[in-house]
Order: structure tokens, then sequence, then C-alpha cells
């Protein structure tokens, strides 16, 4: 019988997931079907019973604005997603029961290594403290920078931030203006680069030998990529690679089996 699951969120129409994850079903010869289906913003609860009563998924991926409000409905939490506050995967268990995960930080930290990004003792800069930043602070840590430097244009939330991961290492936070010297390695966690806007932050962050990864993708280069590049930086990526490592990571919860992205990653990007 072929098990379903799906991708929610509210806008879901430009969602890449479902081609995603039928292409790892196909490679890994599973039994799936996945779709995507736009959920009302203010009937979570009920549509998550149906999905699972009614629908018979088994399980979701959850995209904005439910990533929040999925994580107070869950049943139980792995202890990335209780740190994240946020979920982007749920496992309908047998019992009724709702597991949820966060995959968001593992696959920006695969994707980071796919292009040889090393974070182990090297300053980091994460722009935004927002669920995107949040959710991918631990993950980081794991790797034992030197320092994770939190950066937001409200101070307050940055430092909220910090002072809720600090027992994980060197974590400050603090406002744009607040950011000093360069870093190794600099993360955007914010949407703005979609909307052609980039951060008020200094050019001295950068150095020719600074990564700089933008969460977001679009069909060409995004705004924050753009301004990165003309600071003759020695690497910049988007956030495409994340989104399909944060799915083989969800597709290895639900399936226990753990596809080839790399594939994946190419066809996308030969459609984009």
């Amino acid at each position: 019988m072929t098990d379903k699951y799906a991708v929610i969120g509210h806008p879901i129409k430009h969602s890449k997931s479902p081609f995603i994850h039928a292409e790892f079903a196909r490679q890994c010869q599973q039994d799936i079907e996945y779709t995507a289906i736009e959920v009302p913003l203010d009937a979570l609860a009920s549509s998550l019973q149906q999905l699972r009563d009614v629908l018979k998924l088994k399980g979701i991926n959850i995209t904005v604005p439910f990533k929040e409000q999925a994580w107070e409905l869950a049943d139980n939490l792995s202890d990335r997603a209780r740190r994240a506050g946020a979920i982007n995967t749920l496992i309908f268990e047998q019992d009724g029961t709702m597991s949820g995960d966060n995959t968001d930080g593992i696959g920006l930290c695969r994707d980071l290594e796919n292009h040889d990004i090393v974070l182990k003792d090297k300053r980091i800069l994460l722009i935004g403290a927002g669920g995107a930043a949040r959710g991918v602070i631990s993950p980081l840590m794991a790797y034992q920078p030197a320092e994770l430097f939190i950066a937001n244009r409200t101070a307050s939330k940055a430092n909220n931030l910090a002072e809720l991961f600090s027992d994980l290492g060197e974590v400050q936070g603090g406002g744009l203006t607040d950011v000093d010297g360069h870093f190794d390695v600099i993360i955007n966690a914010t949407a703005a680069s979609l909307h052609g806007e980039i951060p008020d932050l200094p050019t001295s962050i950068f150095t020719n030998q600074s990564c700089c990864y933008d969460m977001m993708y679009a069909d060409t280069d995004t705004a924050f990529i753009e301004w990165a590049k003309k600071q003759n930086v020695s690497k910049t990526v988007d956030g495409l690679g994340m989104l399909v490592e944060q799915a083989a990571e969800a597709f290895y919860l639900w399936r226990k089996v753990r596809p080839d992205t790399h594939s994946v990653m190419q066809k996308l990007r030969d459609n984009m």
C-alpha cells in the first residue's frame, strides 16, 4: 500500500518539496505519494487531525508560517526540535500521537559540508534572530566554532537567543551596529535579500577568506549573495542545498533510508 506524506504551508504552491521527495522515492524505491497542501491560517490543529485521521497520512513537512505553532501541538519532540522552538517535520505515530522534529539545522550543516565550509574554531556571524536562525544554532554549535555572533535589527531578540544557547559555547548577540571585526563564515537567516535588501552591516565583516551562505535561494543570485561577491569573498552559497538536505533528513526519519542529495540538487538547478 502506498504511504502518503505532504508538505503544508500558506502559501504552498511554490514548494519544491513534492519534486524532491518524488526523486528520493524513485531513487530509494519507496512506495510513497507526496503532495503540497495549503492549510488555512487559523485552522492548524484541526487540519493536522484531518491529515492524520481522515487522509491517513504517515507524516508531513511544515513550512511558513506554521513551524512554531506545530511545535506547540506536537505530543513528542526530539532534542533538536525542543531547542529550536519550531518543527518542520511531523511523524504520525501508530498510537495516534504526533512526534515533531526539526531538520533545518542539520540540513544547513550538511550543505556547508557539501561546500567544504569548515566551522570548527571559526568565527560565525548569523544574521537574523527569527525562527530560521533559532533552528540552526544548536547544530552549528555542535561543530565547536570559536564564536557564534547573532546580529539582528532588534538587538534584544538576538541577545535573548544568545542567552538561550549560551550553554553550548561562545554565543553572543547584539544589534547590527554591535558587530565587530571580520568573520570566517557569514550566514544570512533572514528573507530580506529576496526583497532586494541587504543587512545594514559594515563591509569589514568580510575578508577574502570569508564564506557566505544565504538560507534563501532564487533563480538568480539573491541580494545578499550579490553583495558578498562584490566583497571578493572566497565562497558564496545559496540555500537550495539546505532545502534538499533538510528534506533528506525528514525522508530518513520517515523511511529509514538515506537518499543521495547531490543528483536531486543538480536536477533542481537545471530546472531553475
